[in-house]
Parts: C-alpha cells; structure tokens; sequence
C-alpha cells in the first residue's frame, strides 16, 4: 500500500468563521506589518479593478500552466466563504477562468479568486462585482486535459498559501497570514491601527518630523555622530 498523499486533500482546518469577519476589516497592508513585513504576494497579482476586495479561508489548487480541469475540481468541492488560491505558474498566455466559472464561483458563496495566472471577460466580472486578482487578461481559452492538485501547499505570488490559511486582499494586493497566527494578530492591528491614526493627526497639526530619522541614518552611516539633518 503506497504511502504517497492523494492528489486531492479533502479536509483541512479551516479560520473560524468570526475571525474571518474580523479580520476581514482590515487592511491587508495593517496584517503584513503586523505579521513581520511579510505574506504578500507578488505586486503581479493585483485585483483585477482596484475598488475589489476579498477575504477568507484558501482553498489551494495546483494546475498545469494554461489548463483548468482542477479549477472545476475545486470549485465543486470549496465551501463557501473559501477563496480559490490557485497556483498557475504565473502564466499569462491563456485565461484560467472567464464569466462562466466565476458566475459559478459566485453562486456558490465561493468569497473570492487570487490567481497566480491570467483570466478573460474582465469587463463582465466587473459588473458582477466578484473579486479576483490575478496576473493579468488574456482572451485564450484554457484546456481541460490535465490533472493536478488539490488541498496541498502551493506558492502563489511567491508565498507560500497552504490550505486553511487567511487571504485577505484589496487595492494594495494580497497578503497571506497562517491559520495559527491569524487571531492573536488581531489585537495587535487594532493597536496598530490606533498609533497610526495618532500620527497621521499628529502631522496634520504640523509634528511632521520623524522623530527616530536622525538616529536611524546615523546607525546607517549616512549621519556623523551628533550630526543632524
């Protein structure tokens, strides 16, 4: 008996769903500060119109370069709230997905696509208001031949995104946040959120010098020790 992981994973944890609607509030760019300045991905995965959002459990699909048949597997199988994170080699030679399967993927409560590939019928998906970031458009049609996989780790926009993990996207991009860490994050991005608001007022009452500027440039050599800007 093999002890080789199906190509399909079925089950995994997913974020609970009332610390996906509290997360869901924040900025993506607020979580990967709070996360240590990272889990987003790649600028070449953008919102496919800048007013898009999203944000939900990833639900992860591996396929082969300009093909879909897993994409269809997915969305059969994805719960709603789940956002498809599809690993497609960052290919921009043929559409992944057009009008068809994101009025699937809508219907079905799916929260949202993020494609490290292409997708057609921009225009249509539009005015749906459905969200989907991805590399970019292109009018070809994918095949359906090829299999690949499901519920596995993939690398979308150079991260890694395994299944369950928090996706979260807007104008800004995408970033990913681990199923573990996402709520203990949360108490951090409020407080985040509240220091930022003060200095944003803070400048606009005329503090706009950095306070921690003269020592970091002297720490990087660019100041001599008691010299100011």
């Amino acid at each position: 008996m093999s002890d080789q992981l199906p190509e399909i994973i079925r089950d995994f944890p997913r974020v609970p769903a009332a610390v996906v609607a509290q997360a869901a509030q924040l900025q993506p760019a607020i979580l990967a500060d709070v996360a240590g300045r990272r889990g987003a991905m790649n600028g070449r995965i953008k919102a496919l119109r800048p007013r898009m959002k999203l944000a939900g459990t990833a639900f992860t699909v591996e396929v082969r370069p300009g093909d879909n048949l897993m994409i269809h597997a997915a969305i059969a199988m994805a719960r709603p709230g789940d956002v498809l994170v599809i690993d497609g080699k960052a290919d921009q030679n043929a559409a992944l997905m057009g009008t068809i399967m994101m009025t699937a993927c809508q219907k079905l409560g799916i929260a949202g696509v993020v494609m490290d590939g292409a997708c057609r019928d921009s225009l249509e998906i539009d005015e749906m208001d459905y969200p989907v970031f991805s590399v970019g458009t292109n009018p070809n049609g994918p095949t359906k031949n090829i299999g690949g996989r499901i519920g596995h780790p993939v690398s979308v926009g150079d991260v890694t995104v395994r299944p369950g993990d928090f996706i979260i996207g807007d104008g800004d991009g995408v970033v990913v946040v681990e199923r573990e860490k996402i709520e203990a994050l949360l108490p951090l991005a409020a407080r985040k959120i509240k220091d930022e608001a003060a200095r944003i007022a803070a400048i606009k009452q005329g503090e706009t010098a950095a306070k921690w500027l003269d020592a970091a440039l002297r720490t990087a050599g660019v100041l001599k020790e008691g010299e100011t800007l």
